[in-house]
């Protein structure tokens, strides 16, 4: 397509007829990989002469293409741009960068961006030689360099070690230039803001040079100093006047504030990286001595100087503010600088930051014109980093925990001074804001003060006297603290509970309040309240109001705070939410859906919507929980949920699919049957497992378990979809794949343990298939703890069919080699002297199991020599096994830890294992892991070995297998070959010598007594019914 054809597609690109807009795209995508495609589109770009609306679209598609062609994505993909069309590109994209507009030059830095992190340095060597020729020119080319050097410098800002070296060229040969350059810019009397943005990239150049490394081209003292001399003198120069906007959201993003901006930024990252002597290397030290000496109090007094403007009523840039509270925090710790901040400490602390934590007219501003967006910036913790309030508490929270001897005291003494006028004035004159600020400064020190006499012991009465009175107050932000602050506060211990009981209602009145920042901080605050409430009394009665409230403001506004409370609500009552779940759930999807269309074409991870709707769903979860011995009500609450699940189960699900997948966990676990519209799900999960959801395939695990293991028969039975062939594609594409490691790969065989242990005799023709990529897999697997998985499917399989089994094995002829591997894992043992492989009880039982069930076959299929081999290694793995469950019920009985379930076998592990044996005690509080506790076969887990390899560990586990009794299946195995053939156990009994006799009693009198306990426990259980 020629430049004028192409001009016209692009045109019709932007037709407002549907129809011309997809033909033109078509055309675009069909001709995108012709030979001078991507050269022509820069020639429409860079051209003046074509509408700027067309170079537009042109940029967007150059950027679109050069971000997904340029480099292969997978390696042995072949090329699709020829390397002459890309030599032409890179010969002119760097002429033209400077020469378009700004909105045209946006997109070809990101394209250059990615061009550079490809290319840069062997495929395009004289982009350095290009950059030092033009930082030596005038104006516009110096302009350019800066901006190319800018992305390039960028490249390496977070690369370290071997990665980094080729930035070193790059400093050895453009710094002294453009120090150079600098020294002149700052130089310029009177510069125009073409300077500011020229002194930003190299501002920001520097910064990405410096950020991991002081690079060795800066060490040099002298160089070193004439850079931070420079960045000084920007920060002591003034801002010019004119040009500045008069707007303040304007004001912060002109040139000259920005470069004060990246100035400190600098300088902080010096400071807090590389000048503090205690956590630098030995190679390091004598910089950060040298930094400390000589820079760092020079620093230090310039911004007291900044901050000084404060106390006038100067504008300083809210980021500017806080990066600069930020270094005089760190200073705090450090006794020079603390030495230098003293003399003017009392001006910095009641002067500059106490006034940045009070109410401001922005505040008000906002409060009244756009409540819901000055709740958003309360709680959001982006705004947060930015904050000068935020950075002003911060700062009086450190000085009094670390210097807090005098300055604790004269601070609080302020504070007091300030209620005492506040109490004092009349109402129009009272000091609203500076309450305000005072009581955000009572709430910021609540862990200091709730630990330090004689203000521990004062708490309840300055609750009383100046914090409660403020919850009728007039003045809305007062309301709103007040509710705040009596939250931070609602743990100390109350002598009179009927102040408790005044704040509870107070704040459960806020809820109510016709101002919604106040309703919204009531909630907040009400979490901590219900948390601490020791009379739940005192909220039951008004449960229905409340939650109406609550649902009320979650329809108002988006607050993951919101959620937390809800969950504290249901975690408190539990069981007594029973009645108010079908709408607790109707409200929270109703709000999820709300969440998920405001945050729709946000690709921001953090915006709020995005994070609501997962609070939404978390939320739902703990609700699920709390009716978890309520089954019936999971019938009712699933056609609420459905919708979501199948939703979010795609790949619009993928911010939230951990949470979906558990909330599919509970639905399939304790609903009385699995109904076949949640049936629908599983091709959903099995296409994103497929697709892109490897990494959450722990999670996928548990539905699935559930799945098979509680709706064993429509596993087995349906063939439309057919799930059993569903499962084997998925599960052999997984552990077939070389690309796939061994940690996202061992929730494979667990669910073919989940099929051989709840399909005993219904899955032959799956025997050999599951059993071949299980043996393949053990071929190359390195890690220990998925070859153990791995023996695990055999033991399975053995015990499923050990005829059919052992038929396969040798069939494919691994007999052999499979069971000599089993064996040396068995034996293999630590540095301490512990079993290295099979290490929970869980793994030991199976082994049993399958070990045991090979010893029933004829001597045509298990020689005795063999059978010999077999009965030794597994008397040795029950009295292993017995240990270990003696040993973990001792634990569980003396309460040593928190956890229901058995130790590993090694002393310093401290994760749980469940023996499937054993009833369990108290059910795990955690969401998803109850399931596990409760229903799945197995759940995400890890323990480290002497090599610090993961280990799975299982929370707990249910299966048929928990029935069987491996020393009881033992002895009646035995007893079986005694009596099928007699002299075939004779050659046996006379293979073991006397230490395997005296074990094999010693299991017999286990199994014996085993088998009397069962029979009690039927009896018990029979009487109880």
């Amino acid at each position: 397509m020629d430049l004028p054809s192409l001009a016209v597609v692009l045109q019709a690109a932007l037709s407002h007829n549907p129809e011309e807009r997809k033909t033109a795209e078509e055309s675009l995508n069909q001709f995108q990989y012709s030979p001078q495609h991507l050269v022509r589109l820069l020639q429409i770009i860079v051209n003046g002469n074509f509408d700027l609306a067309v170079r537009q679209v042109a940029s967007i598609h150059f950027k679109n293409f050069v971000a997904k062609n340029w480099s292969p994505n997978e390696p042995g993909e072949p090329q699709k741009l020829s390397e002459s069309d890309k030599e032409m590109v890179r010969e002119n994209i760097l002429t033209f960068i400077i020469q378009v507009p700004p909105l045209l030059r946006a997109q070809l830095g990101e394209c250059l961006k990615t061009i550079i992190n490809v290319d840069y340095p062997g495929q395009w060597p004289n982009l350095l030689h290009w950059i030092k020729c033009n930082l030596q020119m005038q104006d516009q080319q110096v302009y350019s360099a800066l901006y190319v050097l800018r992305i390039l410098s960028r490249k390496y800002e977070f690369k370290s070690d071997d990665e980094r070296t080729p930035l070193y060229s790059v400093l050895e040969e453009t710094f002294p230039y453009l120090l150079n350059i600098f020294n002149g810019l700052v130089q310029i009397g009177d510069p125009p803001l073409e300077v500011a943005e020229l002194i930003r990239l190299i501002c920001k150049i520097f910064w990405s040079s410096i950020y991991l490394e002081i690079p060795k081209q800066l060490v040099e003292p002298n160089i070193f100093n004439a850079w931070v001399i420079l960045f000084l003198n920007l920060l002591e120069r003034g801002v010019p006047v004119e040009g500045q906007p008069s707007d303040p959201e304007h004001k912060k993003s002109w040139g000259w504030w920005k470069v004060k901006k990246w100035t400190v930024h600098i300088l902080n990252r010096l400071y807090t990286r590389f000048g503090d002597i205690k956590v630098q290397k030995l190679e390091n030290k004598a910089f950060a001595q040298m930094f400390q000496k000589n820079y760092a109090g020079k620093i230090l007094m310039c911004y007291l100087h900044i901050l000084n403007v404060l106390r006038t009523g100067e504008y300083l840039p809210d980021r500017v503010i806080n990066l600069l509270l930020q270094y005089l925090n760190c200073s705090i710790s450090r006794n020079s600088m603390y030495q230098l901040l003293l003399p003017q400490l009392d001006i910095l602390v009641f002067e500059i930051v106490f006034p940045l934590m009070c109410f401001n007219d922005n505040d008000q501003a906002l409060w009244n014109e756009d409540p819901h967006e000055y709740v958003r910036k309360g709680y959001d913790i982006i705004e947060d980093l930015y904050s000068p309030r935020t950075a002003a508490m911060d700062f009086v929270s450190e000085l009094v925990r670390k210097r807090g001897k005098g300055n604790l005291q004269k601070f609080i003494q302020f504070i007091v001074e300030i209620f005492r006028r506040y109490d004092e004035s009349s109402i129009e004159l009272k000091p609203y804001r500076q309450k305000d600020g005072a009581l955000l400064a009572i709430g910021s020190l609540c862990d200091r003060l709730k630990q330090t006499e004689p203000y521990k012991s004062e708490l309840e009465h300055m609750l009383v006297q100046h914090v409660f009175p403020e919850f009728d107050s007039h003045v809305g932000h007062l309301r709103a603290k007040a509710a705040w602050v009596a939250g931070q506060y609602a743990y100390i211990n109350f002598s009179d509970k009927n102040n408790f009981r005044r704040a509870l209602h107070s704040v459960i009145a806020g809820l109510r309040d016709p101002e919604l920042p106040v309703r919204v901080d009531s909630v907040f605050a009400l979490r901590f309240f219900i948390d601490a409430c020791k009379d739940l009394n005192e909220i039951r009665s008004m449960l229905p109001q409340l939650l109406d409230e609550f649902f009320k403001l979650m329809n108002e506004v988006e607050n993951e705070d919101l959620v937390f409370t809800l969950e504290t609500i249901v975690d408190k009552f539990g069981e007594e939410m029973a009645p108010y779940a079908i709408g607790l759930c109707q409200n929270l999807a109703a709000a999820f859906w709300r969440c998920m269309d405001n945050s729709e074409g946000d690709d921001e991870s953090d915006n709020p919507g995005a994070l609501a709707a997962a609070g939404c769903l978390r939320a739902i979860s703990t609700i699920l929980e709390s009716v978890s011995r309520l089954p019936h009500l999971f019938i009712q609450i699933e056609p609420t949920l459905l919708p979501i699940m199948k939703r979010m189960l795609t790949i619009d699900g993928q911010e939230v699919f951990e949470e979906i997948l558990e909330i599919v966990s509970y639905m399939t676990f304790f609903s009385p049957t699995i109904s076949l519209e949640m049936w629908s799900l599983w091709p959903l999960m099995m296409k994103a497992l497929g697709d892109w959801a490897i990494d959450f395939f722990d999670n996928i695990l548990v539905p699935l378990d559930n799945y098979i293991s509680r709706s064993t028969t429509h596993f087995l039975t349906c063939k439309d979809p057919d799930y059993q062939q569903s499962l084997w594609n998925t599960l052999s594409t997984i552990m077939s794949d070389r690309n796939i490691d061994d940690a996202d790969t061992k929730p494979a065989p667990k669910l073919i343990e989940v099929v051989f242990q709840n399909c005993k005799g219904q899955v032959n023709q799956w025997v050999e298939p599951y059993i071949r990529i299980t043996v393949d897999r053990l071929r190359r697997t390195e890690k220990p703890y998925l070859k153990c998985l791995l023996i695990l499917v055999i033991a399975d399989a053995l015990y499923y069919n050990p005829s059919l089994t052992l038929a396969t094995l040798q069939r494919l002829g691994v007999a052999t080699e499979v069971l000599s591997l089993w064996f040396q894992m068995l034996q293999q043992v630590k540095r301490n002297g512990k079993r290295a492989n099979f290490r929970r009880e869980h793994d030991k039982k199976v082994c049993c199991l399958g070990l045991t069930s090979l010893m029933i076959l004829p001597a045509a299929q298990l020689p005795v020599e063999a059978l010999s081999r077999i009965c030794r290694a597994t008397l040795e793995l029950l009295v292993l096994y017995k240990d270990q469950v003696a040993e973990s019920k001792n634990e569980t009985d003396s309460n040593d830890d928190n956890m229901d379930g058995s130790q590993t076998d090694d002393d310093n592990e401290d994760e749980s294992l469940i023996d499937g044996t054993d009833d369990g005690g108290e059910e795990d509080d955690a969401k998803i892991q109850k399931v596990a506790t409760q229903g799945s076969v197995f759940q995400r887990d890890d323990f480290d070995d002497d090599s610090d390899e993961d280990y799975s560990e299982d929370e707990d586990m249910q299966s048929p297998i928990d029935e069987v009794d491996p020393f009881i299946f033992f002895m009646e195995t035995v007893q079986a070959v005694r009596a099928s053939d007699p002299a075939r156990f004779q050659n046996l009994m006379q293979s073991l010598d006397i230490n395997y006799q005296s074990l094999a009693t010693s299991v017999a009198q286990h199994a014996g007594q085993r088998k009397l306990e069962r029979e009690k426990e039927k009896l018990e259980k029979a009487a109880l019914s």
